[in-house]
Formats: structure tokens, C-alpha cells, sequence
């Protein structure tokens, strides 16, 4: 008995921007595949004008919140991509 084993790369890019003048982080988290699914997932992280300055966390946070928000668009694709096929109504939980 063959195996086969088939394996695809899918890539994330993040992208992250600082924004002094009103203490926010954005980050985008863009995903790339070998077919038509690429989404983007967005996220925003805000300092609080008392809060010490430490742009790694601001950083963190968007990211997460961005990679979070991709996760839930990329089920939803998922059940989208389901239903297409089974002409049914599909919840995928998390």
C-alpha cells in the first residue's frame, strides 16, 4: 500500500504600523495560498495617555487581534466553501 502525501504553503504576512499622534497600533495579517483564498485580518491595539510607553506591547496586541480576525474570516470560508458544495447551512465552531 502507497501513501501519498500531499503538502501546500500558505504564508502570512504581517504588517504593523505605530501611530504617535493618537497612541495606536495597527496591524494587518494578510494571508497568501496557492488559490484563490487570501484574506486579510485586521487588528488595533490603543495606549492609554497614562500607560508607559513600551512599543512591543502595542505591537503584540494588534497582532494578535489581527491574526484573531483572520482566524474567524478563515472559518468562515471554510463553512462558505462547505455550503457551496452541500447546499446546506454549516456552523464550524472554534
Amino acid at each position: 500500500m502507497t501513501t501519498t502525501i500531499t503538502s501546500r504553503r500558505w504564508r502570512v504576512d504581517i504588517y504593523v504600523d505605530e501611530h504617535d499622534d493618537d497612541r495606536t497600533t495597527h496591524a494587518e495579517a494578510r494571508l497568501h495560498t496557492n488559490d484563490k483564498t487570501h484574506l486579510i485580518g485586521r487588528g488595533v491595539a490603543h495606549r492609554s495617555p497614562e500607560d508607559t510607553e513600551i512599543p512591543e506591547v502595542g505591537d503584540e496586541l494588534a497582532v494578535a487581534r489581527a491574526l484573531s480576525d483572520l482566524a474567524h474570516k478563515l472559518l468562515h470560508a471554510a463553512a462558505s466553501d462547505i455550503e457551496a458544495v452541500t447546499h446546506r447551512p454549516v456552523h464550524v465552531h472554534r
